[in-house]
């Protein structure tokens, strides 16, 4: 059967989607016409209703305001089902529609916008990642001239990448928008992209302060900053095989050994404290684990580089003080007092980090 929606090579599969979203138009077709049913559908007849409509907009362009509306009037969950197909749509085959069937996509998705259905940030932020960086033709200028209505409501110049190409269709002050901190957040689902438009428009002043800015003072764009320790406790809390945390634990200490970017592992191990001491313990069990076996033949090189890696933390004020970590209850007592061994080969270490007597009998 000829497809309505899509182009392929005579060698080329059909789309299963495009399949299915046909077989159910067909089956369905009679429930498409005026005068509608008025029975409630239960959920099955719900989602296969959903798809019929999808592909009937898609494939009758002059009937579209008729299956709109029956949509409408369908609709109990807030578009989020028939919004959620149209992201598969364009994610997998969107390359490969005819252009009536793009041209009714760009439509259904600004009558999506216009009624903030559940979900329509992530159909924008799929159909944006369609425009190909650097591609001055015809298909992909159409998409982006025939986007740039309800890309503006969301506060993103409709140029994107293509503004290298004398192709934008607003002005460059219209992009310091994106820095609008409700409306940065949208534009952060677009992902690397939105990093790479910057980046190929760096030279163009407005863009250079939006990048600096991004690079050095992240904050005016109103972002919820994880900082790296945050996020390596993350993984290690995650269900993973014992050697891969092996492996990720030897990654933390590793620059330790070597003196080079050591503050996330002492980070780690202090702010898990008091809501996550295994990790803080299972740190320094590693820490000591790579101190007597790592290298046997370098030990004393390895030991070096750990006692400097700490001293260089406390003196470039990383943390205040390792009291937090030698005067801690909740960490083992053998674990204490290797710690203090350790910084007792530094003067200046002992007086803050000293185990009090009391902890040591």
């Amino acid at each position: 059967m000829t497809s309505k929606l899509t182009v392929r090579l005579p060698y080329e599969a059909e789309s299963s989607l495009e399949i299915t979203l046909r077989q159910t138009f067909y089956c369905l077709e009679p429930q498409l016409r005026p005068h509608f049913p008025l029975t409630i559908p239960t959920q099955e007849q719900y989602s296969l209703l959903n798809k019929a409509i999808l592909y009937a907009i898609l494939s009758e362009p002059h009937l579209r305001k008729i299956h709109i509306n029956h949509l409408h009037g369908v609709i109990t969950d807030g578009y989020g089902y028939f919004t959620s197909i149209l992201v598969i749509i364009v994610n997998d085959i969107y390359g490969k529609l005819v252009d009536s069937a793009k041209r009714q996509l760009l439509w259904i998705t600004r009558e999506m916008v216009d009624v903030a259905t559940v979900g329509f940030t992530d159909l924008l932020g799929a159909l944006l990642r369609q425009i190909v960086a650097g591609d001055s033709s015809e298909e992909n200028l159409w998409v982006l001239r025939n986007g740039h209505p309800f890309l503006q409501k969301m506060g993103l110049p409709s140029s994107r990448r293509l503004i290298g190409f004398d192709c934008c269709f607003v002005c460059v002050s219209e992009c310091r928008l994106i820095t609008a901190g409700e409306k940065f957040g949208l534009c952060l689902r677009i992902g690397r992209d939105l990093v790479r438009l910057l980046q190929d428009l760096v030279h163009v002043p407005e863009f250079r302060v939006i990048w600096r800015d991004l690079l050095y003072a992240p904050s005016v764009f109103g972002v919820g900053i994880i900082q790296r320790w945050a996020v390596i406790g993350w993984l290690l809390k995650s269900s993973m095989k014992n050697y891969i945390t092996s492996n990720m634990k030897l990654a933390l200490f590793y620059d330790w050994l070597f003196f080079t970017n050591i503050e996330p592992a002492l980070l780690l191990m202090v702010h898990s404290i008091p809501e996550y001491i295994d990790i803080t313990n299972s740190l320094f069990e590693f820490l000591f684990l790579l101190l007597d076996n790592y290298d046997l033949e370098r030990k004393e090189i390895v030991l070096r580089g750990i006692s400097s890696s700490l001293h260089t933390l406390l003196r470039k004020g990383v943390v205040g003080s390792l009291e937090v970590l030698t005067r801690c209850d909740k960490i083992s007592l053998n674990l204490k007092e290797r710690l203090a061994e350790l910084l007792s080969g530094y003067s200046g270490f002992v007086d803050n980090s000293r185990i009090p007597t009391s902890q040591m009998l």
